[in-house]
C-alpha cells in the first residue's frame, strides 16, 4: 500500500506542477465563463448604429403602418422603379430597400434589397409585422372581427408538478432538466476520455522511455499501475473542483462589474425569490416576468443537488477507474500511440453508444434503453447521470454502483495482468490472440 501511495504522490505532483495543467486550470474556466456572460455583455453594449430602411410599397397597403424600433427606421419613398433606386442606392444613407408589390395579398411575397446581407433582427421585424397586417386584412375580407379572434386565441401554459414521497408539491421542467441530464452525461464522457487518455500516454511513455524498467526493479507491476491510475483521478478532481469554484468566482465578479443592477436587485430581495414567495414579488418587474423568476428558481431548488453532486463524483470517480485500468492494459501492449488504435475502438464503443442513446434516454427515462444502459456497468457512468436529474429509484442506482465497483475491480485485476508482461515488451506487434494468452499466464 506504501508503494501505491509514492507512486499516486509522485503522479499527482508530477501533473499538478506541469505547465499545461496551470493553463488549463486558469484557461477552463475562463472559457466556460465567457460563454456565461460574454453574450449578455456583447448585448448590453453593443451599440448599433440606426438602420434606414426605404420603403416602395405598390400595394399602398402598408404606409406608416410598419413600426420603427431603437435601431430600424423605415422611410416611405414615391419612387416605384426598383431599377432607379439601385442607381442612387450606392450613395444614400439607406441600409436596404423593402419593396411590397402590388398584389401582396396574393403572392404573400415581398423584397429586400442591399449591397450587403440584412441583418437578422430587421428581417425578423419586417415579415411579422407585415405578416400581422396581412392577417388583419383577410380577416376583415372574410367578415372576422379581429378583437373577437384574438379573445378566443388560447397560449395554453402546462406547469409540470412532482408529488414528493412525504405529500408535498414541486414544481419542475422537463426542459431544464433534460438540459442538465444531458450536461453531466456529456461532462462524464468528456471527463473518462481525456484523463483515461493521459494514463495511457503516461504508460506509454515510461515504457519507450525504458525509465518503467527501473521503477519495477522496486515496485510490483501492479502497484505502479494503481498508483497511475489513482494519482491522474486526483488530478482530474483537483482540476473540475478548480474549475467550479474559478468559474463561479469570474461569474460573480463579471455579473458585479458589468450588470450591478442585478445584484443590487437580489441585495434588496434576498429572500422573496429563493424563500418568501410570489408575496415579497410583487414590486419586482412585470408580473409575468416576475412569475418566470420565481418559477425558474423555483424549479432549480426542487433538484436534489446534494444526490446529484455526490453520484456526479462516484461516477466520474468509478468509471473513470474502470476505463482508466482498460487505458493502462492498452498503453503496456503498445510501442506508441499509433498502434492502440486496434485496441481503442472495443473500449471506446460503450462510451460512444451510451452518448448516443442520450436523446432516446431523455424522451424516455424510465425506458428499458435507460433502465439497461445504466445497471451496464460500460455505459451507466453516463446513462445515469443523464437519468439521475429525472428521479431514479434508489435500489436502480444501488445495483448501478455496485456492478460498475465490481466491475471496475475484475477489470482491474485482468488488466493488471497485461499490465505486468506488457510493460516489459518492446518492438512487438501485439495481437488480441496475444493478450488472451497474457491473460492466461499464472507465472
Amino acid at each position: 500500500m506504501n508503494k501505491i501511495l509514492l507512486i499516486l504522490k509522485r503522479e499527482y505532483l508530477t501533473r499538478v506542477k506541469k505547465k499545461s495543467f496551470i493553463i488549463m486550470t486558469i484557461v477552463g474556466p475562463i472559457l466556460m465563463a465567457s460563454i456565461m456572460i460574454v453574450p449578455s455583455i456583447l448585448a448590453k453594449y453593443d451599440n448599433k448604429n440606426q438602420k434606414i430602411i426605404a420603403v416602395i410599397d405598390n400595394s399602398t397597403i402598408f404606409k406608416n403602418s410598419i413600426p420603427n424600433t431603437k435601431f430600424i427606421k423605415f422611410e416611405y419613398i414615391n419612387e416605384t422603379s426598383i431599377t432607379k433606386f439601385q442607381k442612387t442606392f450606392s450613395e444614400s444613407e439607406y441600409h436596404a430597400l423593402l419593396f411590397i408589390p402590388k398584389n401582396i395579398t396574393s403572392s404573400e411575397r415581398i423584397q429586400i434589397y442591399s449591397n450587403k446581407q440584412p441583418d437578422m433582427d430587421v428581417k425578423l421585424h419586417i415579415i411579422n409585422t407585415i405578416e400581422d397586417n396581412l392577417e388583419k386584412i383577410k380577416l376583415i375580407k372574410k367578415n372576422i372581427d379581429v378583437e373577437t379572434l384574438k379573445s378566443v386565441i388560447i397560449n395554453l401554459r402546462l406547469d409540470t408538478i412532482k408529488w414528493t414521497e412525504d405529500g408535498k408539491e414541486e414544481k419542475t421542467s422537463t426542459e431544464i432538466t433534460m438540459v442538465i441530464g444531458m450536461m453531466l452525461g456529456i461532462l462524464i464522457y468528456f471527463f473518462i476520455f481525456m484523463y483515461g487518455s493521459q494514463v495511457m500516454r503516461g504508460v506509454i511513455e515510461e515504457k519507450t522511455s525504458r525509465i518503467v524498467e527501473v521503477i519495477i526493479s522496486s515496485v510490483k507491476p501492479f502497484h505502479l499501475m494503481m498508483g497511475k491510475i489513482i494519482g491522474i483521478a486526483l488530478v482530474g478532481l483537483t482540476q473540475f473542483v478548480l474549475w467550479i469554484i474559478l468559474t463561479f468566482a469570474i461569474v460573480s465578479v463579471s455579473q458585479a462589474v458589468f450588470f450591478p443592477e442585478a445584484n443590487i436587485l437580489q441585495q434588496n430581495q434576498p429572500t422573496s425569490i429563493l424563500e418568501s414567495g410570489a408575496e415579497n414579488l410583487d414590486n419586482v418587474g412585470k408580473d409575468v416576468q416576475v412569475e418566470k423568476i420565481k418559477d425558474l428558481f423555483s424549479i432549480v431548488k426542487s433538484y436534489g443537488w446534494t444526490v446529484i453532486i455526490l453520484s456526479f463524483f462516484f461516477y466520474f470517480i468509478a468509471g473513470y477507474l474502470l476505463y482508466g485500468s482498460l487505458f493502462a492494459a492498452i498503453g503496456s501492449a503498445v510501442d506508441s500511440e499509433a498502434d492502440t488504435q486496434q485496441f481503442m475502438m472495443p473500449i471506446t464503443v460503450p462510451l460512444i453508444l451510451a452518448l448516443v442513446m442520450a436523446q432516446s434516454i431523455i424522451s424516455n427515462p424510465d425506458g428499458q434503453i435507460a433502465f439497461w444502459g445504466s445497471i451496464i456497468p460500460f455505459t451507466s457512468p453516463i446513462v445515469m447521470m443523464i437519468r439521475i436529474p429525472f428521479g431514479v429509484p434508489y435500489w436502480e442506482v444501488a445495483l448501478s454502483m455496485s456492478l460498475l465497483v465490481i466491475t471496475f475491480i475484475a477489470s482491474t485485476m485482468f488488466a493488471a495482468k497485461i499490465y505486468r508482461v506488457g510493460i516489459l515488451m518492446y518492438g512487438k506487434k501485439v495481437s488480441y490472440k496475444e493478450l488472451w494468452k497474457w491473460l492466461k499466464y499464472k507465472g
